[in-house]
């Protein structure tokens, strides 16, 4: 009886319970799981590998892990993070062995080749999941679950990374065919890993060498520096073993983007800046963060997630929003139980730790598993396929020209776009000479699409860059295939806040979406009957454009045209006609834009809640999606207009940044317009800063206690006269090489203060050139000395030489 009942229970399992019982096979059916990821000595990759080791822990991970821990000799004596999680230490290829090149991106190939040649682990394992340390895992990753096989690894697509397409692929794999864009999470057999892993870091180094092919337009690097060869390593390595990847476009997503509906990500790469409201977070600003071995210190916490349910009405737009909260939320709790392990006294109690610890966190971060979340997305995506297919592909434009003026617009612009959740692409439209482009160092600021420069009409010789706008998106129109349906137009000197979306503002064909230009008062006389046919049609708007790409074709042509034609027409470059307080004309191509749509009987659906000017008042409940910083604002003391930093190589010269706007708890609470003035003053004034302050970091600049010594060394090998001349109201002073003329008091004083620095700088460096001057001549009269002793020497021998000589042949006689 009881074996009986022994039997049906056991057959009760096996019915309830299928999945613990091939689990419990697993190893018996070639399901031998291992998790690897690398990372650096450094104070940068050990927070990102105690966020990356809880997540795994969390979302019930199986399998070993493995941090591949690449670390010079010289480094792991003061490294502090040898503890952190099972490490198998292997060496360092930051530097490279043989070529000397500073790429430290090829280390992970490079440990992973150390891994399967040196770990005992490699030989008793199945499968291999390859991460990247700047991740949150959600819920575990099973290989069969994904749709893994032997030869055909599973992998989160790359969609950047032309380079598979054009001529990169044909030079460096013999299967050009074969290159996957993919990434982010590699999924494989470990039979492919070994057949692959030689490949991935030889061509790795290879394309790392090929420099002739860095160029934005081949790689899709937007930096042009070669920095994304390890991942064209791993694409043509497995281009030329044959391996075929299962791409799987939903498994990852960036925080700050938008998941597609019905889809739940299982993996959060925080590798770009993301925000949620006025926080951010971006992990570019912790590079030096030795937040781990601070006790109880945690990242800045991020709204709460009643409040996220506030911010934001779009169910989808909320549930991103949600998961970069969570990305940050559980990053902070592995901070939180790591101090605990390590012996950290208790923290004090806070609101934020009281979250973290609640049964509400963790019901919100409970595991996602992919075989469920695959059922219900594809209930949630038939529900849902309605509501999609009204979301059709967006690609944005902003014009620019090759000068250091637009190189920074250019910085806060791309920064900004990519905290906005923006969907879709952004082109850059750069309108340059030949002879411009030749020393031109802005290449890799944006994906970049160059147009001939209009600045100098070729017909007229008129001086009129602002018509380089709709001659670029015209050059941009009819040489570049695009398959996004609305094109969304921007100008450079723009911070966006949001994403700008058509079905937000009910962009359709025929109907584009702008904001309020009302100063066009051309719009309502003798302007607008002289240069459009249909007058009543014209509509006063510009600055942010939303338009169906069919609407653009088509419009595109009479823009420029129009635009030709108001500026040619001076007799009515009037005030009183026009609007333009300068009464030259320049605004020209804003009335071509507004009477090129009239003409085609465009009529825009007008809204005042997209853009605002930093230093207008918002209007009550508006959220505005962009910052147009065209004219000057301020706020107390402090102020800030773009034209002060016209001739300012801000971009190129290293830390350089714009003055610091007053801290928003200066802030008065009286007027509360006012206030909000002022608050949305700061946001734009701090935004520009930040984005400078990245792009810096980005470019490797040294600190700041190293920068006055190089820029002083510079200064001496350029420099004609050793004076540095005071700034008066009407002299320019050459500063760090660069010529500024007619300052402000504020600026005055700062450039003095610079001076002092810089001709102490210049002090030090003549001491230092002529403490050379004598070593170089000590040295010589040294040289002198030694040839001196050698020629008597030599002399002497000769001498004595002579008289054996002469002593032989007087014996000989005799």
């Amino acid at each position: 009886m009881a074996w009986s009942i022994a039997g049906a229970v056991a057959a009760t399992l096996l019915l309830l319970f299928p999945a613990m019982v091939s689990g419990g096979a697993a190893a018996g059916e070639g399901r031998r799981l291992h998790t690897l990821f690398s990372v650096e000595c450094g104070d940068y990759f050990d927070w990102q590998a105690v966020g990356l080791l809880h997540s795994l822990s969390k979302a019930g991970q199986p399998g070993g892990v493995t941090r591949l821990l690449s670390c010079a000799a010289d480094q792991l004596s003061s490294y502090r993070g040898l503890r952190i999680g099972h490490t198998l230490q292997v060496p360092s290829y930051s530097r490279h062995p043989r070529t000397g090149d500073w790429y430290p991106a090829i280390n992970k190939p490079a440990g992973v080749v150390h891994w399967l040649e040196h770990s005992p682990e490699a030989d008793n394992v199945d499968w291999v999941v390859i991460l990247d340390a700047d991740q949150i895992v959600r819920g575990p990753i099973i290989p069969w679950e994904l749709g893994a096989e032997k030869g055909q690894p599973v992998a989160a697509y790359y969609g950047y990374l032309k380079g598979c397409d054009n001529i990169l692929a044909q030079l460096h794999t013999a299967h050009p065919e074969f290159c996957d864009k993919v990434g982010g999470i590699l999924v494989m057999h470990i039979d492919d890993l070994r057949a692959l892993a030689p490949l991935w870091l030889s061509k790795t180094e290879e394309v790392r060498q090929d420099k002739s092919h860095w160029s934005t337009n081949i790689t899709g690097d937007i930096y042009g520096m070669g920095w994304i060869s390890e991942m064209y390593g791993y694409s043509f390595g497995a281009a030329e073993v044959g391996l075929r990847h299962k791409i799987n476009d939903d498994i990852m997503i960036y925080p700050g983007y938008t998941p597609r509906i019905g889809i739940e990500p299982l993996i959060l790469h925080y590798g770009l800046p993301f925000k949620v409201g006025n926080w951010s977070f971006s992990k570019l600003e912790h590079h030096e963060d030795g937040i781990v071995y601070d006790c109880n210190r945690l990242f800045p916490p991020p709204p709460f997630p009643r409040e996220v349910e506030m911010m934001e009405s779009d169910q989808n737009v909320k549930r991103g929003l949600y998961l970069s909260i969570e990305c940050i939320n559980t990053l902070n709790e592995g901070l939180l139980l790591h101090h605990t392990s390590v012996g950290c006294p208790k923290p004090e109690w806070s609101k934020y730790l009281s979250f973290l610890k609640s049964k509400k966190f963790s019901e919100l971060t409970k595991p996602k598993y992919w075989s469920s979340l695959k059922a219900e997305n594809k209930v949630t995506v038939q529900q849902a396929a309605l509501s999609q297919s009204r979301q059709p592909k967006i690609h944005t434009l902003f014009s620019t020209e090759c000068s250091s003026y637009f190189d920074w617009q250019t910085v806060g612009l791309m920064h900004s776009f990519r905290l906005s959740g923006q969907p879709g692409n952004i082109t850059r439209l750069l309108s340059c000479t030949d002879e411009e482009l030749k020393n031109y160092k802005g290449h890799d600021l944006a994906p970049t699409h160059y147009v001939p420069s209009m600045n100098m009409h070729p017909l007229t010789g008129d001086w009129y860059p602002a018509i380089n706008k709709p001659a670029a998106v015209l050059h941009w129109i009819n040489h570049v295939q695009t398959d996004a349906e609305f094109i969304v137009i921007l100008d450079a000197d723009m911070i966006m806040r949001g994403p700008i979306t058509p079905w937000e503002y009910g962009a359709k064909l025929g109907h584009p979406v702008s904001t309020p230009y009302e100063y066009l008062i051309g719009c309502d006389n003798i302007l607008a009957k002289i240069h459009t046919r249909n007058p009543s049609a014209c509509d006063k708007v510009g600055g942010v454009i939303i338009m169906h790409i069919d609407d653009l074709r088509r419009f595109a042509m009479l823009w420029l045209h129009k635009s030709e034609e108001v500026r040619a027409d001076k007799e009515h470059y009037a005030t009183n006609i026009t609007g333009d307080i300068y009464a030259s004309g320049w605004i020209s191509e804003m009335y071509g834009y507004s009477f090129a749509a009239a003409e085609l009987n465009l009529r825009h659906i007008i809204r005042s809640d997209i853009l605002i000017y930093p230093g207008y008042v918002p209007l009550p409940g508006a959220k505005y999606k962009v910052f147009h910083y065209g004219l000057r604002f301020g706020v107390g003391d402090w102020s800030f207009d773009k034209a002060d930093w016209r001739n300012n190589d801000m971009v190129n010269t290293c830390w350089a940044k714009f003055p610091e706007p007053p801290d928003p708890s200066a802030i008065t609470k009286g007027d509360q317009n006012a206030r909000e003035r002022d608050l949305l003053s700061i946001e734009c004034g701090r935004a520009l800063n930040k984005a400078l302050y990245l792009h810096h970091k980005r470019r490797n600049c040294p600190r700041l206690s190293t920068t006055i010594g190089r820029a002083s060394k510079k200064m001496e090998e350029a420099s004609t006269s050793n004076k540095f001349e005071r700034v008066t109201q009407r002299s320019s002073v050459t500063t760090f090489g660069r010529k500024v003329e007619s300052m402000d008091v504020t600026r005055q004083q700062a450039v003095e203060r610079a001076a002092d620095t810089v001709s102490r700088v210049h002090r030090s460096s003549r001491l230092a050139r002529s403490s050379k001057m004598w070593i170089i001549a000590v040295w010589a009269i040294s040289v002198l000395v030694f040839l001196l002793v050698i020629s008597m020497f030599f002399s002497d021998r000769r001498r004595s030489v002579s008289r054996s000589r002469a002593s032989r042949s007087q014996k000989a006689h005799i």
